[in-house]
C-alpha cells in the first residue's frame, strides 16, 4: 500500500488570465519526493473531503510543488480562494 500524504494549505489562484486554483505541497514533501518526478511532475491520487480524483504535483519553478485543483472538486467541495482545506494524497 502506498504510503498517504496529508497536508493543510490555503487554496490560492495563479495571477494569470485562467489561472489555476491551487494548493502548495509542503517542501518536506517536495524534497522526499523529488527522487520519484519524472519531468518535475509526480503523478498522484488526491483527495479533499469527498472528491478523489488523479493528477500530478506539478513544479512552481522555485523548488517547491503544488496541485492544481479541478472545478469540479471545488463546487462538488464548495472550495473558494483562502479557503485552508485538508488535502490527501498517494503516489501513483
Amino acid at each position: 500500500m502506498a504510503k498517504p500524504y496529508t497536508f493543510k494549505s490555503e487554496v490560492r489562484l495563479f495571477p494569470q488570465a485562467g489561472g489555476w486554483y491551487y494548493v502548495a505541497a509542503p517542501q518536506e514533501f517536495t524534497d522526499e519526493l523529488k527522487p520519484l518526478a519524472v519531468r518535475g511532475l509526480v503523478a498522484v491520487k488526491a483527495t479533499v473531503g469527498g472528491s478523489s480524483w488523479q493528477t500530478s504535483l506539478l513544479p512552481m519553478g522555485d523548488g517547491s510543488q503544488f496541485l492544481a485543483l479541478p472545478a469540479k472538486v471545488r463546487q462538488k467541495e464548495q472550495i473558494t480562494i483562502g479557503d485552508v482545506i485538508e488535502v490527501s494524497f498517494v503516489v501513483r
